[in-house]
């Protein structure tokens, strides 16, 4: 099996998120994409985030109708900060360790990686597929492996999609009053008006 791992804070889940793990499945011949929302988003202690219980509850229903797709609780139920070694490494014992795993990150992240716990671990034990971010440029590979050597042979870059679609930016248009239809699924969206979430 080729599994994709989606990881994030998912505050909220928009459609970039889901176009960039449909085309990862069809260009990498994935079985499925795990979704991966994060349970104490520690790097994210600037800002208030929703709870936990509101970001799973959204990325069950941006996902529901792709059967492909599955949303996992791991760092959600594992207590305080999370690092994504520790969830690639139980990720791994659940789904099998004979099972190709496939991280799937922004530009952003991809950068960002010789700074993560354990990276050269991460590389060893899943691809590297990393995504456009617009704002951000392409990590070069020849900087990237001379932090973590070998990632060049574990690194695949998808040059689409460029969507300017941000969690940050939905939010935005939130508290702006402004329409955020078709930037997040429908009942993503009726989830967030329900629920009042992101208005000051």
């Amino acid at each position: 099996m080729r599994v994709g791992i989606m990881g994030g804070t998912f505050d909220p889940p928009h459609i970039a998120h889901l176009i960039i793990a449909e085309l990862a499945k069809a260009r990498l011949e994935l079985d499925k994409v795990i979704f991966i929302p994060a349970g104490e988003p520690w790097m994210k202690s600037d800002r208030i985030v929703a709870s936990a219980a509101e970001r799973v509850e959204m990325v069950s229903s941006a996902i529901s109708s792709n059967p492909a797709f599955s949303l996992s609780l791991i760092e959600v139920n594992r207590p305080g900060p999370t690092y994504t070694i520790d969830t690639i490494e139980q990720l791994s014992g659940e789904v099998g360790y004979d099972v190709g795993l496939f991280l799937l990150l922004g530009w952003d992240s991809a950068a960002e990686l010789p700074s993560w716990r354990a990276p050269v671990r991460i590389t060893k034990m899943a691809r590297i597929v990393a995504f456009p971010r617009p704002g951000f440029t392409k990590p070069k590979i020849e900087d990237l492996e001379k932090a973590i050597p070998g990632i060049a042979e574990r690194m695949i870059y998808m040059d689409e999609p460029y969507l300017g679609i941000s969690s940050t930016c939905i939010r935005q248009r939130i508290r702006e009053g402004k329409s955020v239809r078709y930037l997040v699924p429908d009942k993503v969206g009726q989830y967030i008006g329900e629920h009042n979430l992101y208005k000051l």
